[in-house]
């Protein structure tokens, strides 16, 4: 016997799935702009753009995570 997800079961694993593609994409692509900027001499200001951008996706998604954490605490029994 298996209970059917709600809407609001399914929409926690969707955010969920977003975050974990944000995070491996930003890990991802941070670490291949770094190498590339490495290989082509690229001058450290614009390479610092890159850590900038990382930087803010990785709050971004501490953020969601943190959201996702909560929704699922008030939606235990007993809170």
């Amino acid at each position: 016997m298996s209970i059917a997800p709600t809407p609001e079961d399914k929409n926690i694993a969707r955010q969920t799935r977003l975050v974990a593609y944000v995070l491996a994409g930003t890990m991802l692509s941070w670490m291949g702009l770094q190498w590339l900027g490495g290989r082509m001499g690229w001058e450290t200001r614009f390479v610092f753009l890159f850590d900038l951008a990382a930087i803010a996706a990785f709050i971004w998604a501490l953020v969601v995570t943190f959201r996702i954490w909560r929704q699922g605490k008030s939606r235990r029994p007993g809170n």
